[in-house]
Parts: C-alpha cells; structure tokens; sequence
C-alpha cells in the first residue's frame, strides 16, 4: 500500500503549525519535577554539604539545627538522596516527551538546565570539597608560594579552609589559567568560603555555557541530531551536578576543548588550538585533542609526511602558548610533577582497579606482595590505554577523527585504575556529538547516569563529628549506607517499576516516537 501524497508543502516537510506545537508533550512536568529535586538539593546541602570550618554559616541557627541535631541530618540525607534521583526521573522523562527533536525540544532543554542548575548554584558544595582546594591554592598564590612545590600545608591555619587532607602535601595538578582565576577569586573575596565558592561556580557555568553553545554545532557537523544532543549532555543530571553541585573545574576544561574542536573541525584551527591550549592550562588531561586537531588541520587526503608536519605544528604552537603562559607566572611547567597527586589510587567499580583488587587479594592469600603486583595490573591498564589513544591516531578514517578522538578519550578514563563521575561528564559530549544511538547506547548512558548518582549520593557527606559517636548511632558509615539505600531504592523503581521510566531500561524496543538519530 502507498502512502498518501502530501498537499502541502507543510504537510511534505512536516512542518505545519500542529505537528510544531506537538514536538514536546508537556515538557514543564518533568521540568517542574526536576526543579524540585534541585531544591531538595539545596536544603538537603545545608546539613550535609561541605562546609569549611571557618564557615561563618557554621553560626547560623538553620545550619547549627541541620548539621548537630540528628534529626536535621536525617532529613538532609534523604532529600539529598530523593533530590538526587528525582533530577534523574525528570531527565529520562524529559526525554520521552519529546515526539520530534526540533527547536521546540531545544527550548525545553533549556529550560530544564535553567530550571535545575539554578537552585544548585546555592547549594553548600555536594558530592566533591575540591572547590576549597582551589580555594587554598590560591592563597598559597596570593601569599607569594610557588603552588607547584608546596601543598596547602604551607599555609598558617590551613585547616580551617576545607579541603580534604589529601591536598596538604599534594602540589597543584591545574595548568596556568586555572591558577590563575584561582588567585583573582583568592585575592578578590579575600578568602571568604562562600563568595569564592560563588566566583568558582560562575567559571563552571560559563564552561556549562560553552558547552551549550558548542554541543549543537559540533552534533550538526557530524550529522546528528543538534537537540537531542543537547539534552544528553547538558540537561543530564550527573553533568550538572558535577559541574554546579559540586563546582568542579572540568566544566572549564570540558567547554573550552569543545569549543576548541569546532573551530578546529571548521578551518579556523590557530584559534582551536589556542581554546584547546586553554582547556589544557585548566587540567592538561586535554592534551590527548592535539594530535586529533593536527589531523583536522592537515586535511582528509594528506600523507604521512604532511601529518606529520600538522602535528608539529600543532604541537608548536600549543606548546608556545603554555610557555608563554608559564613566563608570566614564572611557574614554568611544574604542573607535570602534580598530574599523580589528587585522587585515590584505586576504586572499585573502575575494571582495572577491580581487577587490581582481586589480583591483590589473591597475592595476600598465597602470603605474596599483592600490592605490589596490583600496581602492575594499574600500569598495564595505564600502557593499554596509551596503546589504544596511538592507534586512534595512526588508524581510521577522516571522516571519523572526532569519534576516533572520543574513543581514544575514553580509554584513558576506562583503564585508569581510579574513575570519579566528573570523569565520566568529559566523555557524555563526546559522544554525544558523534552519535549515541537510540537502542542500546543510550541505554547503558541510562545505567551509568544512574550508577554514578547513586554513588554520588553516597560518597561524599559531610556528618559533624559530634553525631558519630555510638551514644547517638548515627556513624558517617550509617549515614553514607542510609543515602545509598534510598537512592539504591529510587534508581530500583526507576528501572524496574516504574510505569513509564521502565520502558527505556527494557530489553524490548520502546516506540519510535522522534525522527532517526544518526
């Protein structure tokens, strides 16, 4: 049977004013539900966040309640857990209301990231304390140290500042910029917690921003579709949570490497090579784009020796950049010596530190050195990954760099031997932009959205030490379990109960209800 012939022009492109007021179906509903989980976040923070202890915040009443009585501490945890998992539902269901991935489902989008990354811009930090190591490095700037030799135990009263111990020895990782905008934050709120944390927060956004601008034409370049790529980088809860929530530098580092790329990707590559130098000065994992850029640069049919050539140039220029960079602030390159510094060793959920694990325990057993061994599984991962980011630049197609580049991104984050969730927020844009399709990709994006909040949510709470004595049973331990649980429970109904959310985790195709994604 034929299909009827269209009488209309409006009716042939499917652009008539009905089918235009139906590509999202009530999209506030979600949007409103996900803006409540962001203000669940918000009170939730006042008594678990991270809260430095010269916090004059410490002395109000609401947070003396939130954070010393065990029942406002209760109360924290499980909207913190709800809160958490409800900006999960709001974003799969956000989603599923979309019938057609057009400029309707763009306006939607950012209303969702306005609605819910708002309210976190005042929450008390959650999920990560990093932001007050940045805090302290940039006194250590301010009061004239070189943050590239000494932890932030050179500083008196480094204590009161916040930041976990790991830092206190630990040198600096960050590249220029970021030392940078860490003294001018430093050095204009003359170390106040909360206003630097705010200076701090708006770098983020304007990297969420960047990210905004920059996913929609890079997808558009690639063939995919710019909204829906939208929605999976920006409106995902993990992204804004890492990047707002928890006020993580990788929003700069992340928004300037995309922007960087599509100038790259459009033949104005000097100037994607310097947003590129500039998301390297902020964290230098980014280094991994130049050699993806001077592939760009070089063109679809070049030889080995003009490949070679694009790549030391590339190189170059990079290079000087960061070196006139390291002249102003006369710190040179010191940031190599701290690139091992944050951060555990291993962590669980990460193939190669299980794998380390077992290895270990299976060493001990035999009463052999399993550490020791462990340390060999980490660097084996460490070499394979290296091997997989060469093979990606030596091997492939033109036309399929920037997915080459995102593969060869994700093995350095897949094969470490420690993975945070704001690692796993580099590579959603990558992908993102290079196509995730709308069968099982997307669904294991479903899963690892989901696992990582559950893990957030858990991970870091800040319980005052005066609740984790046995008289009044409420340890960090039972506190950590008691939002695991609930946000375990949650992200359970999400999968596997509820009505409308289940269907998207299903083995079963759900309808197609949008045009093909490519």
């Amino acid at each position: 049977m034929t299909s009827p012939v269209p009488e209309t022009e409006e009716e042939a492109t499917g652009t008539s004013t009905d089918l235009a007021l139906a590509e999202v179906d009530n999209a506030w509903s979600p949007i409103l539900s996900g803006f409540v989980g962001s203000l669940f976040l918000v009170i939730g923070s006042l008594g678990v966040g991270w809260l430095a202890p010269a916090s004059e915040l410490r002395r109000m009443p609401l947070f003396i309640w939130m954070r010393t009585e065990a029942f406002g501490v209760a109360l924290s945890i499980v909207l913190i857990a709800i809160g958490g998992m409800l900006l999960v539902r709001a974003w799969l269901r956000l989603g599923q209301r979309v019938r057609v991935w057009g400029p309707a489902a763009r306006k939607a989008t950012l209303g969702a990231v306005a609605a819910w990354g708002l309210p976190m811009m005042f929450t008390v930090p959650l999920f990560s304390r990093d932001v007050y190591a940045y805090i302290g490095q940039g006194r250590l700037m301010v009061e004239g140290f070189n943050p590239y030799e000494n932890g932030i135990s050179a500083l008196s009263n480094y204590f009161q500042l916040g930041a976990d111990k790991m830092w206190t020895e630990a040198p600096v990782p960050y590249g220029q910029l970021f030392l940078w905008i860490e003294q001018f934050v430093v050095w204009s709120t003359n170390v106040h917690p909360e206003a630097s944390i705010m200076l701090f927060r708006l770098a983020a956004v304007l990297g969420v921003v960047l990210c905004i601008i920059y996913v929609p034409k890079l997808a558009e370049l690639h063939g995919v579709n710019p909204h829906r790529a939208l929605w999976l980088t920006a409106a995902n809860p993990l992204f804004l949570t890492n990047f707002i929530a928890s006020v993580h530098n990788d929003a700069l580092m992340i928004g300037l490497a995309l922007a960087g790329l599509y100038y790259s990707a459009t033949r104005r590559v000097i100037l994607g090579i310097a947003l590129v130098t500039l998301s390297i000065s902020v964290k230098p994992i980014t280094v991994v784009f130049l050699p993806f850029i001077g592939l760009l640069w070089a063109g679809k049919d070049a030889g080995w020796l003009r490949k070679f050539a694009f790549w030391g140039l590339t190189a170059g220029i990079s290079l000087a950049l960061l070196y006139a960079m390291s002249l102003v602030n006369g710190f040179g390159f010191g940031w190599i010596n701290g690139l091992s510094a944050p951060g555990s060793v291993w962590i669980w959920y990460a193939p190669v530190g299980l794998l380390g694990l077992v290895v270990a325990s299976i060493a001990n057993a035999f009463s052999l050195d399993g550490w020791g061994l462990a340390k060999w599984v980490y660097d084996a991962g460490k070499v394979l990954a290296v091997g997989i980011v060469a093979w990606q630049i030596f091997k492939g197609d033109h036309d399929r760099i920037m997915r080459r580049l995102t593969l060869a991104f994700a093995a350095v984050v897949v094969l470490a031997p420690m993975i945070q969730s704001w690692y796993v927020v580099w590579l959603i844009p990558l992908f993102a932009v290079t196509g995730i399709r709308d069968d099982w990709q997307v669904k294991a994006l479903y899963f690892i959205v989901s696992f990582f909040m559950v893990y957030a949510i858990s991970d870091q709470l800040e319980v005052f030490p005066y609740l984790q004595s046995e008289d009044l049973g409420l340890a960090l331990a039972l506190a950590r379990n008691a939002a695991a649980i609930i946000a375990l429970l949650f992200a359970l109904y999400l999968i596997f109960m509820d009505p409308r959310t289940k269907l998207l985790f299903s083995k079963s195709d759900q309808p197609v209800t949008t045009r093909p994604v490519i």
